[in-house]
């Protein structure tokens, strides 16, 4: 399958480590409860993670950074972007960690790199791709 040549124009994108054991775990629980299914997902590692990071200016070896591309192709990274996809696309009591956006975000995203840099030690690495659900398997973008 290939990627649409304009993903970011599609909805928006959360763009995630997919080797990571807190990454794919947390693409999960955003599944589960989501109440909206708008929110589409590529792997940094994938084609269409890596073409939308050189776009905006990234570096696509970055594997450590939890980027939202919008609607409109606005960028949000780590701390910014957990809390916009729990404020606008999670159902109750989850949309409430929204709240925690009035915290300055240096450190906000201080405590997301600390996390960050340990992620793979303390979770692991997701051991195999796991297979979306039916009727999810077209939100996942390579």
């Amino acid at each position: 399958m290939e990627p649409p040549s304009s993903p970011e124009s599609n909805g928006p994108l959360l763009l995630f480590d997919g080797e990571c054991g807190l990454c794919t775990s947390s693409v999960r629980f955003i599944l589960k409860r989501e109440r909206t299914e708008k929110l589409r997902f590529a792997s940094l590692q994938g084609e269409t993670g890596r073409r939308l990071l050189l776009k905006s200016g990234r570096d696509p070896d970055e594997l450590s950074t939890l980027v939202l591309v919008d609607e409109e192709g606005q960028v949000a990274l780590r701390s910014t972007a957990a809390l916009r996809v729990a404020a606008e696309h999670m159902r109750f009591p989850w949309r409430l960690a929204g709240v925690f956006r009035i915290v300055p975000r240096f450190l906000r995203d201080g405590v997301y790199r600390m996390v960050a840099k340990r992620r793979i030690r303390w979770f692991g690495t997701a051991d195999a791709c796991e297979l979306p659900a039916p009727g999810q398997a077209e939100r996942f973008l390579l």
